[in-house]
């Protein structure tokens, strides 16, 4: 089928990597890449996520297993005695998408956020969307009415999970 030969993904890397963990799993991020590519013929993987100076190495091996990194300045704020980092990537998430339009046949949406309503809209309106992989049992009411293309990524599971060394 020809609109499964050049399908790009659009990631949400917090929403991805934090529903995974609320699952108990580690998601293996090269792994992810190969299925992306194996099931959904997803030729470039756009991967949005909050830039930490320190985090390079992980910035390097995720390139090497083969996604397009797309960098948020980070915020730092106080909670409580604690210090949490915030990089909110969803308009960047959103524009690239759109800009990406016209090279791509199908586009791979992986983020359950109620924020990206209006891009599966815009998708859906011009025959874009291909599937919206979320990573919890629990997400956004407000894309319910898109379910015909959500997948939960807890299906594969047996196929992704991060296997410690032990």
């Amino acid at each position: 089928m020809n609109n499964k030969e050049n399908n790009f993904a659009f990631i949400d890397s917090q929403n991805l990597n934090l529903g995974v963990k609320s699952q108990g799993w580690i998601l293996d991020f090269v792994r992810f890449r190969v299925f992306l590519n194996d099931k959904y013929h997803v030729k470039k993987a756009f991967l949005f996520i909050g830039y930490i100076p320190s985090n390079q190495s992980l910035y390097t091996d995720l390139q090497k297993a083969g996604y397009i990194c797309i960098f948020k300045p980070t915020l730092e704020f106080k909670e409580g005695k604690n210090v949490k980092t915030k990089g909110n990537v969803d308009a960047e998430l959103v524009l690239h998408s759109v800009i990406e339009m016209p090279n791509y046949e199908k586009a791979i949406v992986v983020s359950g956020d109620g924020d990206f309503y209006c891009l599966f809209e815009y998708l859906c309106t011009n025959n874009k969307l291909f599937k919206i992989i979320v990573p919890n049992v629990k997400y956004s009411s407000l894309i319910r009415k898109f379910s015909n293309y959500i997948v939960n990524i807890q299906s594969f599971r047996h196929k992704l999970e991060r296997k410690l060394n032990k």
